[in-house]
């Protein structure tokens, strides 16, 4: 049996982790019901990856690392990206996954030239969104939680851009008809997004941020949220 796969790149702060979990238990959350059984592959510890043909979805997570590192594991995953986009698996890339997949399949990716992007951040739509329905039911424009500093700074070639923010022109994107890319994380709860900001006051204060004011913009965010339940019944409906 087919398997949606979530694709563990790294592990979230430890004061985050011991009151709220990790990434792959807050997609696992947010994916809502789903036919197909979850399987969580850890990649940083170096466990195998599937073949495209036992993938009936995959899901990237984020990471505190940084793709232009080109630590081994994360250029394994790249490098197998894509085999799955070749087959048309099902694939979403949260934040670090949605840099992968940037540029595994042509595009460039580094530091943000202006800087990070950290807190809730308001998502509008481009037109290629209308009907992709990783974005079905979502207004054109929406409150999402973000926290990076790299970016896809550049498309592949083939991609179409689906939403930006201030910050960010390439908040997501679709690489031919199975696979997006999301630099904001649909996973977040108001309370993840708080912890984030939280865990990095030191950082942020240096930089000349507000961290107060960026606690209290904090929002929940139901209509990214919705980017996970839209891709759970992309995968339930062809598998």
């Amino acid at each position: 049996m087919q398997k949606l796969y979530i694709i563990k790149a790294g592990t979230t702060f430890s004061s985050t982790l011991e009151t709220l979990g990790d990434f792959e238990d807050w997609i696992t959350a947010a994916l809502g019901e789903n036919s197909l059984p979850v399987e969580v592959i850890d990649a940083v510890q170096g466990a195998s990856l599937p073949v495209p043909s036992d993938c009936g979805g995959v899901i990237v997570t984020g990471s505190h690392a940084m793709v232009t590192d080109d630590l081994p594991w994360s250029l394994n995953i790249e490098s197998w990206i894509p085999k799955l986009v070749d087959a048309c698996v099902p694939f979403l890339g949260i934040c670090y996954g949605h840099q992968l997949l940037g540029r595994a399949m042509g595009g460039e990716v580094g530091y943000h030239p202006l800087g990070s992007e950290v807190g809730t951040v308001d998502i509008v739509l481009a037109s290629a969104a209308d009907g992709d329905p990783l974005f079905n039911g979502i207004p054109a424009c929406f409150s999402a939680h973000a926290t990076h500093a790299q970016s896809v700074l550049s498309l592949p070639s083939e991609a179409f851009c689906l939403a930006s923010s201030r910050h960010d022109q390439h908040h997501a994107f679709r690489v031919g008809s199975f696979a997006w890319g999301v630099q904001f994380h649909p996973e977040y709860s108001a309370a993840i997004m708080q912890g984030y900001i939280t865990a990095q006051t030191e950082s942020l204060g240096k930089k000349g941020r507000n961290v107060e004011s960026l606690l209290n913009e904090v929002s929940e965010t139901p209509f990214a949220r919705m980017v996970l339940t839209n891709f759970a019944a992309l995968v339930n409906a062809g598998s």
